[in-house]
C-alpha cells in the first residue's frame, strides 16, 4: 500500500471504528428481534452523511467578529491547547458524553481508537478548557492530493456547556489554524438527521455540497 494509502486509511479510523461499531450491534439486536425500525432501516440502507464545506476566504475578519460578538454574553474566557497524549482519556469522556445528547447513532469509543488516530503525524487533537473544567475538543485532519482541505473529523462539547458557544469557539480555533497552514477550504460532514448539529454548522457559513452513504459492508474486514 502506498503512503498515501496508509495515510487515507489511518484517517478513515475514527468515524470507521465508532460506525463499524454501531451497525455490528445493530445487526446483533436484529438478531435477538431486538431492533427498531429506524435500525433496521439504516442497517438495510445505510447511514447518509450530508458534506458541508466552508471556504476559507470567506472567513473574514468581519464574520469572525460577528461571531464573537454572538457568543461573548454566554461563555466569558475559554483557553484552547493543542491536546497530547495524556489528554485521551479525556477527550474519550466529553465524546461518549456528547454523544449521547446528539440524534446521531452512538456507540461509545475506546480510547485505543482515539490513540490511532492521535498517532497520524497530520491529525491535531485541540481541547477547550472552561472554568477550569476540559469542555469540549475537535480533532483535525487534512484532505487532497496536497492536503489542500482542512477536515473537521470529530467534534465533541459537554451537554452543560452546549448551546452556550463553546462549539463556535471550536471552530473559530479550527480555522485559525487551517488558515495558518494556507489551506483553501474546510470540511466536515454531518449525519441527516442531526438537526443540532446541522444547525450548528450552517451558522458557522458551511455550505453543503454532497451526500456520502456508510453501509454496513464498508466496514467488513
Amino acid at each position: 500500500m502506498s503512503q498515501i494509502g496508509k495515510g487515507l486509511k489511518r484517517k478513515l479510523d475514527f468515524k470507521k471504528k465508532a460506525l463499524r461499531t454501531y451497525f455490528l450491534h445493530v445487526e446483533e439486536s436484529g438478531k435477538k428481534d431486538e431492533i427498531s425500525k429506524i435500525q433496521k432501516e439504516i442497517l438495510d440502507q445505510g447511514m447518509v452523511y450530508l458534506q458541508m464545506r466552508l471556504p476559507i476566504n470567506k472567513i473574514t475578519n468581519e464574520y469572525e467578529d460577528s461571531l464573537k460578538e454572538k457568543i461573548e454574553h454566554k461563555i466569558f474566557h475559554a483557553k484552547i491547547r493543542e491536546a497530547t497524549e495524556k489528554d485521551l482519556a479525556k477527550v474519550k469522556n466529553i465524546y461518549n458524553k456528547a454523544w449521547l445528547t446528539s440524534n446521531t447513532p452512538f456507540r461509545p469509543i475506546e480510547k485505543d481508537t482515539l490513540k490511532k488516530i492521535f498517532n497520524d503525524p497530520s491529525t491535531v487533537f485541540l481541547i477547550a478548557k472552561i472554568y477550569n473544567i476540559d469542555g469540549g475538543f475537535i480533532i483535525l485532519d487534512f484532505e487532497g492530493e496536497n492536503k489542500e482541505f482542512g477536515v473537521i473529523a470529530g467534534l465533541g462539547v459537554l451537554p452543560r456547556f452546549q448551546g452556550k458557544g463553546l462549539g463556535t469557539i471550536l471552530g473559530m480555533a479550527a480555522w485559525n489554524f487551517f488558515k495558518e497552514k494556507g489551506l483553501k477550504e474546510l470540511r466536515c460532514e454531518v449525519y441527516k438527521d442531526n438537526q443540532m448539529s446541522y444547525n450548528f454548522i450552517k451558522g458557522l457559513n458551511f455550505e453543503e455540497f454532497g451526500k456520502k452513504v456508510y453501509r454496513k459492508e464498508d466496514f467488513e474486514i
